[in-house]
C-alpha cells in the first residue's frame, strides 16, 4: 500500500555519511519530528535529478526554512558515498539531509517503487515530494510522468 496524506512515515534504517563513514539512522528519528520536507529522486547524478530537482531545493531551501521547515531531506536508492558525493557536487552543505536508501527499504515501505530496468537502473523510487508534520504526511506529491513538476521545490513552497 502506498503512503498517503494522513499516514505515518515508515520507520526503517537508511544511511547518512558522518565523519567519512556511513552511519545508520532511523527514518522515524530524522523525519518524524517537527515540520519536514522530504523529496525522493530516482538516482543521484541523473539528469533530471541533478539539473532540476535537487538544485531547486538548494536554491529555495532558505525559503522553506523561513516557512518553518526544520529539515529538508533528499532520499534515493543509492549508497551513502554516492549521496555524499552528489550533495557535495551540488553544494547542499548542511542545508539538505542526504539519505541513502541503498536497499530500497524505505522506498518499498512507501509503496513508491518504480521499475526502471529499461533504462538500466533496476528498481528505483518514483519521484515525489512530501511535507511531514511530526511524523505524519500532510502533503504527498508523486510525479505521474517523467520530469519534475509536482515534486519541485517551487510547488512544495505553495503547500507548506
Amino acid at each position: 500500500m502506498a503512503a498517503e496524506v494522513g499516514s505515518k512515515v515508515p520507520d526503517v534504517t537508511v544511511k547518512v555519511m558522518r565523519d567519512g563513514k556511513p552511519e545508520e539512522v532511523r527514518t522515524a528519528d530524522v523525519l518524524g519530528s517537527g515540520k519536514v520536507v522530504l523529496f525522493a529522486v530516482p538516482g543521484a547524478f541523473t539528469p533530471g535529478c541533478s539539473k532540476i530537482h535537487l538544485p531547486g531545493y538548494v536554491e529555495h531551501g532558505a525559503e522553506l526554512k523561513a516557512m518553518g521547515i526544520a529539515t529538508i531531506a533528499c532520499i534515493s536508492i543509492n549508497d551513502a558515498w554516492v549521496m555524499e558525493a552528489w550533495g557535495q557536487s551540488q553544494g547542499v552543505g548542511d542545508d539538505i539531509l542526504m539519505l541513502a536508501d541503498g536497499n530500497g527499504e524505505f522506498t518499498k515501505a512507501m509503496g513508491l517503487e518504480a521499475d526502471m530496468s529499461g533504462a538500466g537502473l533496476g528498481t528505483r523510487s518514483k519521484r515525489y515530494a512530501a511535507v511531514i508534520e511530526d511524523g505524519t504526511f500532510t502533503e504527498l506529491e508523486v510525479e505521474s510522468a517523467p520530469g519534475v513538476d509536482v515534486s519541485s521545490c517551487e510547488n512544495i513552497l505553495t503547500k507548506v
